[in-house]
C-alpha cells in the first residue's frame, strides 16, 4: 500500500520577511525557550522520536551515536528547546548551509503540548535565530535565506503556520509514499494520544 504525499519547500529571504516576531509566549503559558549549546545525541534523539514518532519521522531513526555527535557537532547547527513547566515541550533545529542559507531541519511540539498557542512563538523565535546565527557562529556567513520544508504527513496545520510567519512556497513536489505503522517515541508505543493537561491540577 502506498499513500500520495505533497511536499511544499518555503523560503524567507529577508528578516523583514519575518511576521508575528517572537515578542513572547502566550501569556498563560509558562514557557521558556533555549538553546542546547552541549552537543547530546541522546537528548536530540530524544526530541526527534518525542516530536515525530506520530508523524513518520523515520529517516534519523537508524543512525549510529556517532551519526548524531558528527552532525551535531557541525558548526552553524543549533537546537533550540521550547520547555512547559520545566519539561520538554517541542524543539527547532537550525542547519547552516554555504552561501548563507539556514534550513530549519526539524520543527514541532510533543503531543501533549500541541495546541496551545506554543509552536507558532517556537517557529517565529527560531526563525529569528536563524537570521542571526552568524552573530553566534563567527565562521558561518551571513544568513541570506531561511528555508524548510514540511509535507502532508506532518499534520493539516504545518504549512499554514510556516505561511503565517512569512515562509513562501517556492516549490511543490507529489510523490508516492509506502505506508508505515507510526512507530511512536520508542519500539512498541504505538500512536501517541495527548496527556492530560498537567497545569489543571
Amino acid at each position: 500500500m502506498s499513500h500520495s504525499v505533497t511536499t511544499w519547500y518555503l523560503e524567507q529571504t529577508s528578516p523583514a520577511d519575518l511576521l508575528f516576531a517572537a515578542a513572547g509566549p502566550p501569556a498563560e503559558q509558562d514557557v521558556r525557550i533555549v538553546r542546547s549549546e552541549v552537543p547530546s545525541p541522546e537528548f536530540s534523539r530524544f526530541l526527534y522520536t518525542a516530536v515525530g514518532g506520530d508523524i513518520l519521522w523515520t529517516d534519523r531513526l537508524d543512525w549510529p551515536y556517532a551519526r548524531w555527535a558528527e552532525h551535531l557537532g557541525r558548526p552553524g547547527v543549533e537546537t533550540w528547546v521550547a520547555y512547559g513547566r520545566g519539561t520538554p515541550a517541542g524543539f527547532i533545529e537550525l542547519d547552516a548551509h554555504p552561501e548563507g542559507a539556514v534550513e530549519i531541519a526539524y520543527f514541532g511540539l510533543l503531543p501533549a503540548f500541541r495546541g496551545r498557542r506554543i509552536g507558532g512563538w517556537l517557529l517565529a523565535y527560531g526563525t529569528e535565530r536563524a537570521w542571526d546565527l552568524a552573530e553566534r557562529w563567527p565562521e558561518r556567513e551571513r544568513t541570506t535565506r531561511v528555508w524548510v520544508h514540511t509535507c502532508s504527513d506532518d499534520g493539516p496545520h504545518a504549512k499554514a503556520n510556516y505561511e503565517r510567519r512569512g515562509f513562501r512556497v517556492y516549490e511543490t513536489t507529489v510523490t508516492q509514499e509506502a505506508e508505515a505503522p507510526m512507530p511512536g517515541p520508542w519500539p512498541g508505543a504505538g500512536p501517541l494520544t495527548p496527556f492530560p493537561d498537567s497545569a489543571a491540577r
